[in-house]
């Protein structure tokens, strides 16, 4: 196509360069072979440029743009329901309390020999807001069990009231300091509030005496001079 418009346009400027034959009136000026080159190039590079012009030109492809970030799901903890942590020694639970309060029997670290008999007491607070009902046990937890039994409530503890808690034990035969450990807990068995402990130190040779109370102080009277 491109070589049929250079011909044509070429035969075009031959016949304009040849005059119009007899026909025509008044003579045309006639062109040299070097300007009919260069007419014949700036025909050539037109109708190339009109080609091009008319030629369809290339769609550019559609830019892509990256999609929107989602937010990630939320994680599921067992239907949406909050999932609550397990309460520790007198905590959470405002129902069942109980608070220590003193130690009514051997102090900590009263000395004891192999074998010996006491009785260790407690003074303990109901500081919840349920009553103690009977059947509540007193359990020991860990430690040295000191040969104490599960102590059973007898009848209920009203919210406030404060009630002596007492366990019968023998020292072992080993020698040393020894501790048990000691809670109340519901007739279903859940424990609740403070964990009470016995430490006694354990040492000599065997004895058969009980013992109900901690060492006690003796007082030395020192006595008056007398003046001369």
């Amino acid at each position: 196509m491109k070589r049929k418009f250079i011909i044509l346009g070429i035969c075009a400027l031959l016949i304009a360069s040849c005059g119009g034959g007899e026909a025509e009136a008044t003579p045309t000026n006639t062109l040299s072979p070097d300007e009919i080159q260069t007419l014949a190039i700036e025909t050539f590079s037109a109708v190339l440029t009109q080609t091009a012009l008319a030629a369809p030109s290339e769609t550019p492809f559609p830019t892509l743009t990256a999609s929107a970030t989602f937010a990630p799901f939320a994680t599921s903890t067992g239907g949406g329901l909050p999932v609550s942590s397990p309460t520790t020694s007198g905590g959470g639970n405002t129902c069942y309390r109980l608070t220590f309060v003193s130690d009514v029997t051997i102090p900590d670290n009263t000395s004891m020999t192999p074998g010996q008999n006491f009785t260790k007491t407690w003074k303990v607070l109901n500081s919840g807001s349920c009553a103690w009902d009977a059947g509540f046990k007193f359990t020991f937890t860990g430690g040295e069990q000191m040969s104490g039994v599960t102590y059973t409530l007898p009848s209920s503890v009203a919210p406030n009231a404060q009630i002596d808690v007492s366990v019968a034990m023998i020292a072992p035969s080993k020698t040393g300091t020894l501790r048990g450990n000691w809670r109340m807990q519901t007739a279903g068995g859940q424990f609740f509030g403070d964990e009470v402990y016995v430490q006694i130190i354990v040492g000599g040779s065997a004895a058969t005496g009980t013992a109900t109370t901690g060492p006690t102080a003796t007082a030395t009277e020192t006595p008056t001079p007398t003046p001369p």
